[in-house]
């Protein structure tokens, strides 16, 4: 178990730091400048995990940084830190009491290491970013060029569509290379594309938001994308298992996906159906409870 941890607590000036059990504390500029003074700090403290929450990209930046300089870091779940801090009592928020809580809660749960994607995956995840940011850009310029009155307006949005149309093309051919050039990569989207409505656009954002895929068995990638059913037992009572948490954007996509592919492949509308069909049985099965009168003790979950 690891036994000296810094939690960090990352904001878009600053990172705060908290040393455990040493009790050390910092707070530097969320710069390159400051993140070297924060690696430092870490090494003659002896920390052996760097700790910090996921917080949409601003510690990104550090999070790189710091394994480039030989220190292992993790990040964790914001909602879990706080639900974490609450249980402790800790209901106080400040960027200091958050490193605190940061690293207390990586010493409680024994937090591993997570290291960073390889440089190809960083690149891949970054140009199917751009790609969708480009793709929204260019919907908004139509969306007004379709709603222009006069002349000017309509030759000024003429020209950016184009050059929005010209960097989509671009994106999706380097994209494109890249994928072609990945042996598993390649192979997953050979046979992604075999089912009718999966878009090499779809095959490029699974690749870049579940790098698992093709790796971890397909439990635990369902398990990733927030589509495994939750076990919701306690004592004799079987409740009903509902999928949550997981990759948002993973699992929004896939439903799309899945809502298409079965308008063309009988068997994945069959297994649809089935599924649709086994959820309405379980809502129109009554719910009894261990102490309802004939139950014997056997609870009936939904």
């Amino acid at each position: 178990m690891i036994s000296i941890v810094c939690g960090v607590d990352v904001s878009k000036a600053k990172l705060d730091a908290a040393v455990l059990p040493v009790g050390s504390r910092g707070s530097f500029a969320n710069d390159p400048e400051g993140i070297a003074a924060l690696a430092a700090f870490c090494l003659e403290a002896g920390v052996e995990l760097v700790v910090m929450e996921a917080t949409g990209g601003l510690e990104r930046q550090a999070y790189l940084a710091l394994w480039e300089r030989n220190l292992a870091c993790a990040l964790v779940n914001p909602r879990s830190v706080r639900r974490f801090a609450e249980a402790m009592g800790v209901l106080e928020k400040t960027d200091a009491i958050d490193a605190d809580v940061i690293a207390r809660f990586a010493h409680a749960i024994d937090v591993k290491p997570s290291p960073p994607p390889s440089p190809t995956q960083q690149r891949l995840s970054a140009l199917v970013a751009r790609l969708r940011q480009v793709t929204d850009d260019l919907v908004a310029q139509k969306q007004r060029r379709a709603a222009a009155r006069d002349d000017e307006t309509r030759q000024s949005l003429d020209e950016a569509i184009a050059f929005f149309v010209r960097q989509s093309k671009k994106l999706e051919g380097e994209i494109a290379s890249m994928i072609d050039d990945d042996p598993l990569w390649a192979r997953l989207a050979a046979a992604f594309r075999k089912i009718k409505g999966v878009a090499s656009r779809t095959v490029a954002r699974l690749m870049a938001e579940l790098p698992e895929i093709g790796v971890y068995d397909n439990k635990a990638i369902a398990k990733l994308a927030g589509l495994a059913p939750l076990a919701d037992d306690s004592g004799a009572r079987s409740g009903k298992r509902r999928i949550r948490g997981g990759r948002a954007g993973v699992r929004s996509i896939l439903f799309l996906v899945a809502a298409i592919a079965a308008r063309f492949d009988d068997s994945l509308r069959d297994f649809r159906d089935r599924l649709l069909a086994v959820n309405r049985l379980d809502a129109l099965t009554p719910k009894r409870s261990e102490s309802s009168p004939g139950s014997a003790g056997v609870a009936v979950g939904v």
